[in-house]
């Protein structure tokens, strides 16, 4: 129990303190004499993080000081108490004001009239008495400090100090209505219709540790409501006759007696209307200032208080970190991974041979702490270009080097591609600059599998756009759930009482009950939102099994209906390694042309430090989700490896690459060689080809590849587009006829001057792809599957870059020699523009309005034959394993109707001729 916490300066000057309970002003004044000027005291000497201590009759004092600015900390308690967590309340306390205040107080001559400080101690002691488990809560103390408590509060006549940290008010509260239920004196009812309220509802719940106050005990043994003695001697004369009555049911299975008064203490309706929404307990008060702040132009941010705190608590530790490192010592936020280093000596230059060993341990620390082996692969990958080709001097440059290296991995990964500016977008919407566009509502939707917080989230982000004053419908599209509606209705209920307590927004609940088509809902509840002139339209969605297509199939004519703008999937932190399939399933389940847009991790509080499945479901994201599948970037540069400085366009290299069909002879009479490495790049949404053998179909077209990053202004020349079959190796043991098969490869660019052939991350769309550890053969670093677990290729782990392995004669065209070389570090990541993007699609779209459409046109008959055996066209053509969205197939169904028509019309022929 803290009675006291003040802080001053050496001069006696106080800037800020918080009583809990009465404390002499002379007990600190003891503290200043006979320690800071008379030295007359020999205080206990604190060692480490452990503070002195000095005692003045009953109370213990504890002190830190920041002799750089001449302030005194002073933490007071009773010395019968022992209070484990003060020591560490007063290095945190010391290092948060002074961080804040730290300007302020080394200005000369300056004077801070009011230091705001008490948000920052309250969270420092709720945080440290949970962690220390509230051991001060079954302390004896507890009823005479809260008998104290009370007394100074009758005495004064005025508010009642701040609430002791190690103490629960509730228990005074809750004696208090106990015993005001028993002062009052309600009219005599009769007995019949009074029903027998069980002691738990009426009396105060026992506090921690089963300890109730004195009052509460002798109220809860006492009688509720005594109004005669005749009522007395009544219940005394029942109590011994009472015997359990039987109940009598009748033919039809009903009670004789309804007895639901007696059984139902659930709360009635304030209005005592039978409307839907049963009202529930009072919203407690939400004050905005704990929530967020408003910016300049209004808008509501959201903050946290103790992600501030903590910020400001690792900068402090990270710098002791740093300065305990000029012995040698090894950080602590990377101690572990650090560790794995230790044996590598200075003075030498790292090679692939010395990080071998200690990656492959830092591989398996990153998978303990859930991040799945893709991710981990990736970082190892990232850490080991980092390291190669250094020379160390001592072990502090090696961890320096490694934090370095790992930092820049992830924020490889966990950087966003784009910006996600809510607010700007929903205002760009509702308020169109253009007179031309129409208002319409911004619509965002959740989706993700079964229970990882998608209504939770979706009131969060609801309070959020409430606090900003828009005018938000939410949508229950969980039309499956049981309860899932009712959910909704409870928080849309506590946020229309906070929106009209603050004046802010305005919220409404659209749903139309259970089993209805969750598409038809939600296309219902976007027409309803613009009608009504709602800003901004949340829709729910049920929870579903990614890899269940049956249930992800109906997210396509969900997101056509819908058409929202913002799709966001919640995945929890639970998850691990799973989040990687959840993200790719979600986000090819909306159809073409239409993906996720980001992720929302939950309940990060129940994984402690292992969030691995923050950076490898970024990882997922970076992978294609938050992009166009034809927008990508593929650019080569080189880093000569001596000077590590140089960078420069790569060198192109000396095979022919002039357009020519496989088999064919140029004019030396050689067959052309093709380039045989083909790199996998997941920051390319694009396949690219050097050579025009590779090519099974092939358009000729004019366009070009840019630099990703800006590097280089240089844009290499696309002369064409087409589709490749690509014959593989299935796996580095493998032999005979069925070691080989094919990656097709569709969309694929042609690009003579780049260095090698491009597998981008539309790979993941038709293929899963999946990168292995470090295996003890070393020969593989992953493989490519179809949907069925079939393997079509694997990564060779010979090469320095992830590469499949192409097959030569006579299966594919002749190869020749590698253009990579040994002493060059090369970087894949070139960018297709959307402006040359565009003139693919106009190009396409004249190709095919030149030559008509290839699709002939159904007749009614063949119309109506469709809808009556199939539904229509679609789920015809998905019988057969086509797509509506292709012309071909379009065609070759077109076929199979016509067919089908025949032989039935034959066969019914044949019937009526029998």
């Amino acid at each position: 129990m803290l009675d006291s916490f003040e802080i001053i300066t050496s001069s006696g000057v106080v800037l800020w303190s918080r009583s809990y309970a009465p404390v002499g002003a002379h007990v600190i004044n003891s503290l200043i004499n006979d320690v800071f000027i008379e030295e007359k005291f020999q205080q206990e000497a604190g060692s480490g993080t452990v503070a002195p201590r000095y005692r003045k009759e009953k109370y213990t004092l504890k002190w830190k000081r920041a002799k750089d600015l001449g302030l005194i900390f002073v933490a007071v308690y009773q010395s019968l108490l022992h209070l484990t967590w003060i020591d560490e309340l007063l290095e945190n306390i010391k290092t948060i004001f002074v961080e804040i205040y730290n300007e302020q107080l080394k200005k000369p001559n300056s004077r801070i009239i009011e230091y705001r400080f008490d948000k920052y101690f309250d969270q420092q002691v709720k945080e440290l008495e949970s962690a220390a488990g509230k051991a001060v809560e079954g302390s004896p103390s507890l009823l005479i400090e809260e008998k104290k408590d009370t007394l100074v509060e009758a005495d004064n006549g005025g508010p009642p100090p701040p609430p002791i940290p190690g103490l629960l008010p509730a228990q005074r509260h809750a004696a208090r209505a106990v015993a005001n239920s028993n002062e009052s004196s309600p009219s005599q009812t009769p007995e019949t219709s009074r029903p027998a309220t069980p002691n738990h509802i009426i009396t105060a719940k026992a506090g921690p540790g089963g300890r109730t106050s004195r009052r509460a005990r002798k109220a809860a043994n006492s009688s509720a409501n005594v109004s005669s003695g005749e009522d007395t001697i009544k219940k005394a004369k029942n109590a011994k006759s009472a015997v359990k009555k039987m109940r009598k049911w009748d033919s039809e299975g009903f009670a004789d007696e309804d007895n639901g008064e007696i059984l139902d203490y659930s709360a009635s309706n304030v209005n005592g209307s039978e409307s839907e929404e049963v009202a529930g307990p009072p919203v407690e008060a939400v004050d905005q200032d704990s929530w967020g702040t408003k910016t300049k132009k209004g808008q509501f941010v959201l903050k946290d208080l103790g992600d501030e705190v903590h910020s400001i608590l690792q900068d402090a530790d990270a710098a002791k970190d740093r300065a305990s490192m000029s012995n040698g010592v090894v950080g602590s936020s990377l101690g572990a991974i650090s560790g794995l280093f230790r044996n590598i000596v200075g003075g030498k230059v790292l090679t692939k041979a010395d990080l071998d060993k200690p990656l492959k341990a830092m591989e398996e620390h990153l998978l303990k702490k859930n991040v799945a082996r893709e991710a981990a692969v990736r970082l190892c990958d990232g850490v080991e270009q980092e390291l190669i080709g250094k020379k160390t001097g001592s072990f502090q440059s090696i961890d320096a080097a490694l934090r370095a290296a790992m930092e820049s991995s992830l924020r490889k990964i966990l950087t966003p591609t784009s910006s996600l500016d809510l607010l700007r977008e929903i205002e760009a919407v509702t308020s169109p600059s253009n007179s031309q566009k129409q208002r319409r509502p911004y619509v965002i939707s959740i989706v993700g599998v079964n229970g990882v917080g998608k209504s939770t989230n979706l009131s969060k982000i609801c309070f959020f756009l409430l606090q900003n004053n828009y005018r938000v419908l939410i949508a229950a599209c969980d039309t499956f759930r049981s309860g899932a509606v009712e959910q909704l209705r409870v928080h849309a209920r506590n946020l229309k009482e906070l929106s009209a307590r603050e004046n802010v927004g305005q919220v409404e609940l659209y749903e139309k009950g259970y089993g209805k088509d969750a598409a038809n809902v939600a296309k219902d509840a976007v027409a309803y939102a613009a009608v009504n002139n709602f800003d901004v339209v949340l829709i729910d969605t049920a929870g579903r099994r990614h890899n269940d297509q049956r249930l992800m199939s109906s997210l396509e004519k969900f997101a056509k209906f819908a058409q929202p703008d913002k799709i966001f999937m919640v995945g929890e932190a639970l998850v691990g390694t799973d989040s990687v399939m959840q993200a790719r399933n979600f986000n090819q389940a909306f159809g073409t042309g239409r993906k996720l847009d980001g992720f929302i991790m939950s309940k990060c509080d129940t994984v402690g430090d292992m969030v691995g499945a923050l950076v490898t479901g970024s990882l997922a994201f970076s992978q294609g989700v938050s992009w166009d599948p034809l927008l990508v970037n593929i650019n080569v540069l080189k880093i000569t490896a001596a000077s590590n400085t140089a960078m420069e366009d790569i060198d192109i290299p000396s095979w022919d690459s002039r357009s020519h069909q496989m088999g064919s002879t140029p004019v030396d009479g050689r067959y052309v060689l093709c380039c045989p490495d083909w790199v996998y790049s997941n920051v390319s949404n694009v396949h690219v080809a050097k050579d025009r053998a590779w090519f099974s179909e092939y358009i000729p077209f004019e366009s070009e590849l840019l630099d990703a990053y800006g590097i280089s202004n240089k844009g290499m020349p696309v002369l064409g587009i087409g589709t490749v079959e690509l014959s593989t190796k299935r796996s580095p043991n493998q032999t005979g006829q069925d070691s080989r098969a094919v990656l097709h490869l569709k969309n694929v660019l042609r690009c003579p001057s780049i260095v090698c052939n491009i597998l981008g991350f539309p790979l993941d769309f038709d293929y899963n792809v999946s990168f292995g550890g470090r295996e003890a053969h070393g020969r593989s670093k992953g493989s490519i599957k179809k949907s069925d677990g079939y393997r079509v290729a694997y990564f060779d782990a010979k090469f320095q870059f992830l590469q499949v392995r192409p097959c030569g004669p006579p299966y594919g065209p002749p190869l020749g020699a590698t253009g990579f070389r040994e002493d060059v570090m090369y970087l894949l990541s070139v960018r297709w523009p959307e402006s040359e993007k565009k003139k693919w699609q106009s190009y396409q779209a004249e190709t095919v309005a030149a030559r008509g459409s290839r699709c002939p046109q159904y007749t009614p008959e063949e119309k109506a034959w469709l809808k009556k055996h199939y539904g229509g066209e679609f789920h015809f053509l998905r019988s057969f394993c086509l797509t509506i969205y292709n012309d071909e197939d379009r065609e070759e169904g077109w076929y199979i109707v016509r067919a089908m028509m025949e032989a039935r019309s034959e066969e019914d022929e044949g019937e009526g001729a029998i």
